[in-house]
């Protein structure tokens, strides 16, 4: 997975537990697309002062997914469920009965909900 999208996903799951600064930092850097000089004029900070805040943020965003592993379960959930809503069309498609491809429907939006 590119750093840039895994940071950004771990900043939704454990962007509360940092300091605010490290949060608004990361948000802008990796979210918002702002450059270290650009979050750095606009804190009245020098940009060496930026990136360290971001790494060190990003240090610890990395040890709590290495501790909590929430990133890492929620997306093999949702390749579990993939792998199951594939199977469930296989099987609406495979078999004709209504009510079981009533059934089956019902499934697949449950399954799509948690998606």
């Amino acid at each position: 997975m590119e750093k840039k999208v895994e940071v950004s996903m771990l900043c939704q799951l454990y962007g509360k537990l940092l300091t605010e600064k490290q949060y608004e930092f990361i948000d802008d850097y990796y979210n918002n697309d702002l450059s270290l000089s650009e979050i750095a004029e606009n804190n009245n900070i020098t940009r060496q002062a930026v990136r360290d805040i971001i790494k060190k943020g990003e240090k610890k965003l990395f040890e709590y997914e290495e501790k909590l592993q929430f990133m890492k379960r929620t997306l093999n959930q949702e390749k579990r469920i993939e792998k199951a809503l594939a199977e469930l069309t296989k099987i609406q498609k495979d078999y004709s009965d209504k009510e079981i491809a009533n059934v089956l429907e019902n499934v697949k939006k449950e399954l799509n909900c948690l998606v």
